[in-house]
């Protein structure tokens, strides 16, 4: 786990760099700089949009009664999004939009929910519960 952590952190930015500098000397440093500023406004308005709109539903779903489960998974995926718009570049800046935005967040949900599932059938991830 630490190694793909560590591969992650070290990997993904040098694919992010050499991607802007790419990026640069085709459409110009200033309009990929522009890209990256605009692209990091409107990912930090959008996901602050998307979480105040899933904890106004999760405060709506207790007040009824019920488990707020898919907007629990909602609210990590708009945490991991606006991380990942915040983080200059491109590729972090689509993976990002795809988690912020509800119709693609919707689809990832739903893989996560059937993998964390197939990872508990499979005894890979255990819950206990201590009383």
């Amino acid at each position: 786990m630490l190694f793909r952590l560590m591969l992650l952190f070290t990997v993904v930015p040098l694919i992010e760099l050499a991607f802007l500098i790419k990026l640069g000397q085709y459409i110009g440093t200033g309009y990929t700089i522009m890209i990256v500023l605009l692209t990091g406004i409107a990912g930090a308005y959008l996901a602050k949009s998307q979480g105040m709109e899933v904890l106004r539903q999760m405060q709506f779903d207790m007040q009824e009664g019920r488990l707020p489960g898919n907007h629990l998974i909602d609210g990590l995926c708009i945490f991991v999004g606006g991380a990942m718009l915040l983080t200059p570049g491109l590729i972090t800046d689509t993976l990002g939009f795809m988690l912020v935005i509800p119709i693609t967040r919707v689809i990832i949900r739903e893989w996560l929910k059937n993998r964390l599932r197939s990872m508990i059938d499979s005894g890979q991830v255990i819950f206990r519960w201590n009383r």
